[in-house]
């Protein structure tokens, strides 16, 4: 049976049509689609025979919230949904001055193993369909009564290890017809899997890609992030680079900042160069402390050393806003807790 909610519009309307049935019924069925209905029976303008006909050939799943948590400090508020066979992936839901973003997960685990993430602890245990990935945004949107204008896909999972899945989510969403969020309003995240970067520039969508960089260096990446090893921050950063001169969307370098770690004068000088051979815009994330992780945050007084060399070397650097502190808002550390059996 098919996932009809992973299907285009068009490729609904291919099978309606070998159906026997008007394309119009195509677009019906569409936009019950898009509004987040759980089963065929609740489209209450689709003639029964079709809907019993559609029952047969197609599924379609809502996903079930196991915990909801609305921060007390800025609103931000963090799901763990239930998916179809029990798994669960976290979603959140932050609000700005510029509107409302999503964070998305792209996987049920994660095979990456950064030494500071909670998301990949257990390892992966499967991708999610495209229609999964829609329903964060889709029932995050319901749930919570705000409007989803942005998107970023840094939750759990890499992205890029579910490539197929990942783009046709992003076509879902960005339907005109359907959600209809711009490319430009969606952000993509990535610990580096090279090897599809020059894939996902020839699809020049105008997403903005950001790096999950982290290190610039590669004897301390390799150590944080086992991405790392096999492919160097050389062929990194060749592929940033023929990735903006071939969509002219300029890179975000995400940078976590962990104490004695990554945050010397040595790191601030070298991620500089890379970020200016590749034209790219840093972002400096101030770490979360995860419990089975040794990590600790920079101090204050380390992050400011390090951006006044990115800034005296001409370099455009932000600090990622920190939201949801008391909510688990960070990637994978509810979804721990729920399977270590904590109280949240």
């Amino acid at each position: 049976m098919k996932d009809i909610k992973s299907m285009l519009p068009e490729e609904i309307a291919a099978d309606f049509a070998e159906l026997g049935e008007p394309r119009y019924r195509a677009k019906q069925v569409y936009k019950w689609l898009t509004r987040g209905v759980g089963s065929f029976d609740e489209m209450s303008d689709i003639p029964k025979s079709l809907r019993e006909k559609l029952e047969k050939q197609y599924t379609i799943y809502k996903p079930k919230v196991i915990k909801k948590q609305v921060s007390k400090l800025d609103g931000t508020i963090k799901y763990l949904w239930e998916l179809y066979d029990g798994n669960a992936v976290e979603t959140v839901v932050m609000s700005y001055k510029h509107g409302n973003t999503v964070c998305v997960s792209s996987q049920v685990g994660c095979r990456q193993g950064c030494a500071f993430c909670a998301s990949t602890i257990g390892g992966l245990v499967r991708c999610l369909e495209p229609s999964e990935i829609l329903d964060e945004v889709l029932f995050s949107q319901i749930d919570s009564g705000k409007q989803i204008s942005n998107i970023v896909l840094m939750g759990i999972g890499e992205p890029l290890d579910n490539f197929d899945n990942v783009v046709r989510f992003l076509k879902l969403v960005n339907d005109s017809d359907g959600m209809n969020i711009g490319m430009r309003h969606i952000s993509l995240s990535t610990c580096g899997i090279t090897e599809r970067f020059d894939e996902l520039a020839d699809l020049n969508l105008q997403l903005t890609l950001s790096v999950s960089l982290h290190a610039p260096d590669d004897e301390t990446r390799s150590k944080i992030m086992p991405a790392n090893r096999g492919r160097g921050v050389d062929e990194l950063m060749a592929c940033c680079k023929r990735y903006y001169e071939k969509t002219g969307r300029r890179i975000s370098f995400e940078y976590i900042m962990i104490d004695g770690v990554n945050d010397t004068e040595y790191h601030a000088r070298l991620l500089s160069k890379h970020a200016k051979s590749v034209c790219a815009h840093v972002n400096l994330i101030p770490m979360n402390h995860v419990d089975e992780r040794e990590f600790r945050p920079s101090p204050l007084g380390h992050m400011k050393a390090f951006i006044k060399i990115l800034e005296e070397n001409g370099v455009n650097v932000t600090v990622r806003r920190k939201l949801g502190g008391d909510v688990d808002a960070s990637c994978g550390q509810l979804r721990r807790k729920i399977q270590k059996g904590k109280e949240c």
